[in-house]
């Protein structure tokens, strides 16, 4: 009875420890110290929320700077739930080789650039997890000319704002330089409030 009792009370300190008082300290810290992380990098457009900083959403317009590819739909699905996966095919996968031949294809006439084009791999494969929300500043440099033709806008202007948000690797020394497509793309909504916003993310 007494290695019973002994356990009970275990149980219920850890539960309360663990359970309750931690989460609690950790919620009220972190919407203290960074409340726009904690709830999710939620980014805004007259006062709705739009999508995540954090996960990626299809565009297609050419008015849009487009993301990488997603194997998971860029997680939308009947269900509503965000599924996050990659496509799991292997280096010798004959699926693999002509989805990537067909991305560099599409990239390529999409962007009118010249066939011989050195494509980044980051816009040609699919991340891991299907919702990636960065492609690398060399993607977003080879889009540039199609937005700003769309868009009617100067292509120093466009490429100001690729340099804008281009971010360094992250505490300067992991990763890569990379760019938020959706962040760009909302900067430039921005650029033009009187203009309809024909592909608006997908996902909202």
């Amino acid at each position: 009875m007494k290695v019973i009792l002994q356990a009970i009370r275990q149980t219920l300190v850890w539960t309360v420890i663990c359970g309750i008082a931690y989460p609690v300290v950790m919620t009220v810290f972190s919407q203290l110290v960074f409340p726009e992380q904690a709830n999710g990098s939620l980014v805004m457009r007259d006062g709705k929320i739009i999508g995540s900083a954090l996960l990626a959403q299809q565009f297609t317009g050419s008015n849009y700077f487009w993301p990488r590819p997603s194997a998971c739909t860029y997680g939308t699905g009947p269900t509503g739930l965000v599924a996050s996966s990659g496509s799991n095919l292997g280096p010798t996968s004959g699926a693999l080789q002509t989805n990537v031949q067909n991305n560099t294809a599409a990239f390529i006439s999409g962007n009118n650039l010249p066939t011989n084009t050195v494509v980044p791999a980051d816009i040609v494969f699919a991340s891991a997890s299907g919702l990636d929300p960065h492609i690398s500043p060399e993607a977003a440099r080879l889009q540039i000319a199609r937005v700003a033709a769309a868009r009617s806008l100067s292509v120093d202007k466009v490429t100001g704002l690729v340099q804008k948000f281009t971010e360094g690797p992250q505490w300067g020394f992991l990763g890569e330089p990379r760019v938020n497509v959706l962040l760009l793309n909302v900067a430039l909504d921005e650029l033009e409030p009187k203009k309809p916003t024909a592909g608006v993310p997908a996902k909202t």
